[in-house]
């Protein structure tokens, strides 16, 4: 467990970032674009988590309805990773998601991801509201603006807070590796890293 420095760390507050990738390539571009962030946010002393979504066992959501009767903070469907997910969310501070463009959208294991955690959380009164949520997208050539718009759909109507940075976070490479030599796309990471942990900073303050 890491604690902030300074004012924050004063109060006894830890803080905790955790990112849900949904790539099916584990330790591919899209992962490697999230550790480029989280280098930022481990410097700034605040807890990391990855979490492997892609090419796992998640389905989308069957609307049924059951998380908005019980009330429980989760899905009634369990018998796979969403829970989990949900759990994660709720103990985290921020939030990130992470895909690779598929035909220009989003992987199924990240539509399923926010389908399924945003229904739960809209079930419960937003309770994701006020978390800080930012995306990133991988992606070979063209489409990722319409990854980056979904996610952060996703963020707005969750009412959670969505730090910026100097351009749009999107990293570009094909091959595994590859986005490590988009200069751009790995400073835009770490300057979103900065913003997101400010903001972190600020929303504890």
């Amino acid at each position: 467990m890491i604690y902030l420095a300074a004012n924050v760390a004063d109060k006894g507050v830890f803080m905790k970032v955790t990112a849900f990738n949904g790539s099916p390539r584990k330790g591919g571009n899209t992962s490697l674009l999230i550790n480029s962030l989280f280098k930022v946010l481990e410097d700034e002393a605040i807890e990391t988590e990855l979490v492997q979504v892609g090419g796992e066992h998640i389905h989308g959501c069957i609307a049924c309805y059951q998380c908005f009767a019980r009330k429980d903070k989760r899905c009634a469907v369990n018998d796979d990773l969403a829970n989990s997910c949900v759990e994660k969310m709720l103990e985290s501070d921020g939030i990130i998601i992470g895909s690779p463009t598929y035909f220009a959208s989003l992987t199924p294991e990240t539509k399923a991801l926010i389908d399924r955690c945003g229904m739960v959380s809209r079930a419960n009164g937003d309770m994701f509201k006020r978390k800080a949520g930012a995306a990133v997208v991988s992606v070979r050539r063209a489409g990722a603006m319409h990854v980056f718009d979904s996610i952060n759909h996703f963020f707005g109507i969750s009412q959670m807070i969505i730090p910026a940075s100097n351009y749009w976070n999107i990293g570009i490479g094909r091959n595994i590796g590859d986005v490590l030599e988009d200069e751009e796309g790995i400073q835009t990471m770490e300057i979103l890293g900065s913003n997101m942990a400010w903001l972190l900073k600020r929303i504890v303050d």
